[in-house]
Formats: C-alpha cells, structure tokens, sequence
C-alpha cells in the first residue's frame, strides 16, 4: 500500500432504493455503504471516475470523509451490472491500519517466458490474483513476477512477496503454465494401401478374350 491513504469525499445519502441509485450513477456517483467495527451502516454516494481510477491503481484502503469526519476504510465488495462491465454499487468496511485481513491482490506478471516461443507451446494463466494476508498498512497493490526465465510451472510459492505479507494459498498451486502440445501423427498408411497393408485388386480385361477359337480352313 502507499504510504499515503488516498482520502476521497463521499456524502450521505438521504434516500435509498433502486430508483435512487440509478439517478446517482447518472449523474457520476456511485452509491456505497460503510460499515463494520460495531458502528452503525452508513449509506453513501461518492465520485464514480475518481474512484474507479484508484481502483484500477490497485488501491484498496482509502479514507473517506463523511459528513465532517473520516473513516479509514477497506474496498469489501464492488456489485457489477448485468453485463459485467459496469460497477453500480460499492461495500466499504471501517478498518484500523493495524488490523490483520485477508484479501486478493492482483497478478501482474512482466515478460514472456522463453519457453513460450517453442514450437506447440502454449501459456495457460490459471489465476490472476492471490489471497493473502498482513496488515492492513501493509496491504500491496499488486504482486509482479518476471516470468521472462520461467520453467513450464509458475507456481505460489515462486512468488516474492512483501515483507509482512504471507499467502493462504498452497505453495504447490500454479500460477501459470506451459503446455507443449506436438504433432499428431498421421493415422493410416500412403493412399492405396487398405488399412490391413493389402495392396488393392486391379481388374483388367484378359487379352485371351480377343484371340480367335477356332483353326481357319483352306
């Protein structure tokens, strides 16, 4: 995490329900809610494109100001529209910057592994962020891997991870992985040999048939 929280205005919101979330994503606001640490659920709106771009920053702790105070808060969970593509609500949970959690941290691999310019072979990513575990003031915003001299496995425990930082995840499990797909090898034999190896039968006309019977007479 950076050494300084991004603080980030939000404001209350006096009404709910899904007419109300819908007139706020259109006017650029995000409806959230911020709760946790025995206080009560508070439900707010908070600049869309700002915060979108600290998110993709790989952001997850922020400081929200609220009605005049601030909350040092935890990105919990983004809700996505129908298609996918679209955030349209967002979960904060209240956090001290000493406080233990567990969360996924994106993967960001810099590279391309040698192996992967062979002949059939083919990438694989099998996760794109891991599970970890530390602080909250400790929290990365990515983890990088040079995958340039990779073997055919990336796995867990190949990771470097910050200091302070440990993973929930198996050391065994796999990141990445290369597959070396060869060629198949011709089933069947040249054209014109049947599958058992016989040659096959050649009909053609007896010159016999076109010889005279009988002697010819004086």
């Amino acid at each position: 995490m950076s050494n300084d929280t991004i603080t980030l205005e939000t404001e209350l919101r006096e009404r709910t329900g899904t007419r109300f979330a819908q007139r706020l994503r259109k006017s650029g606001r995000l409806p959230g809610v911020i709760y946790g640490q025995g206080a009560s659920p508070m439900s707010i709106s908070i600049d869309e494109k700002e915060l979108l771009k600290h998110l993709h920053d790989g952001q997850r702790v922020l400081k929200l100001t609220v009605d005049g105070s601030s909350e040092t808060c935890l990105v919990k969970d983004l809700q996505f529209g129908y298609l996918g593509d679209n955030v349209i609500h967002i979960d904060f949970t209240r956090v001290n910057l000493d406080q233990v959690v567990t969360v996924n941290v994106p993967i960001t691999t810099v590279g391309t592994p040698k192996l992967a310019g062979e002949a059939g072979a083919m990438l694989e990513v099998v996760r794109t962020e891991i599970e970890v575990e530390c602080k909250v003031s400790d929290i990365p915003n990515e983890i990088r891997v040079d995958i340039t001299e990779m073997d055919e496995v990336l796995s867990v425990g190949d990771l470097e991870l910050p200091s302070g930082v440990t993973t929930t995840l198996e050391a065994e499990k796999h990141i990445l992985h290369i597959t070396l797909v060869k060629e198949e090898e011709a089933e069947g034999e040249e054209a014109g040999v049947d599958a058992d190896g016989a040659e096959p039968e050649v009909i053609s006309k007896d010159k016999g048939d076109d010889e005279g019977d009988g002697d010819g007479e004086g």
